[in-house]
């Protein structure tokens, strides 16, 4: 599994966007008992820290230890670094495992055995992703431009299961209807850009390039942009299955 995160993990912990209630309200109502969670490729704990609201225990694993270092605690949240396709956890442990923005990584078969192998009979399995983010017509051409022209060529080619909108992964689980749902922020331009230099494709362009490539847009955004926050969304993409074992 690649690793495009433990650099500059801190970043990635400050700009990326979080999960709406209205997704961990929906899971409430598939998972009656919450003893124990999985919340696999944690990063810096987003979903597991709202998953602690409500399951006496959540297990979060990642590969990336200066992830985990950033990670949001709660006393009942035992992280871990582990990869998603091997851990120590025992058989028929989980209620609930979820995946945030993360699966496209995985070797899908082994991430499933692993799945089942921890599983309790008809535990959830809750895969999360997000979609490009939208602004406005005018700032998401801008955006538009730097995502398919400018980095094109240096997104992994992972990344397609993203743009694919995670309707091609491989799901082979009873598959539950999920909810229609977007993460909604308010953010300023300068949280905007921050968030740009988030993306892998960036770090992968700079590398090779010496120049950071948001540098050549960040001025057109600010304009674009004006003072204040704006509401910025994602469009949610979710793969929820049972597992049935």
């Amino acid at each position: 599994m690649k690793d495009n995160f433990s650099v500059r993990s801190d970043r990635y912990a400050k700009y990326r966007p979080s999960y709406p209630e209205a997704l961990f309200a929906h899971l409430d109502t598939l998972v009656p008992a919450k003893l124990n969670a999985w919340d696999c490729g944690t990063g810096n704990g987003q979903v597991a820290v709202e998953l602690a609201k409500r399951f006496e225990k959540v297990f979060a694993t990642d590969i990336s230890a200066a992830q985990i270092e950033q990670a949001q605690q709660a006393d009942n949240i035992g992280y871990s670094v582990q990869s998603a396709e091997k851990t120590n956890f025992d058989d028929r442990q989980f209620d609930l495992i979820t995946v945030a923005q993360a699966i496209h990584w995985f070797n899908f078969d082994a991430f499933y055995t692993e799945v089942r192998r921890t599983a309790k009979q008809n535990a959830i399995l809750c895969v999360i992703g997000y979609g490009n983010v939208l602004v406005s017509d005018t700032i998401d051409s801008v955006v538009g431009e730097l995502y398919h022209k400018v980095l094109g060529t240096y997104w992994d080619a992972e990344r397609r299961y993203i743009d694919e909108q995670y309707t091609t992964i491989p799901f082979p689980f009873e598959e539950l209807p999920a909810p229609r749902l977007a993460m909604e922020q308010q953010w300023t331009a300068e949280h905007f850009i921050g968030y740009l230099n988030t993306w892998s494709a960036v770090k992968h362009y700079t590398e090779r390039n010496a120049h950071n490539p948001v540098h050549a847009v960040q001025d057109e955004i600010l304009r674009l942009w004006g003072s204040g926050a704006r509401t910025v969304s994602f469009p949610l993409l979710l793969r929820m299955g049972r597992v049935e074992l």
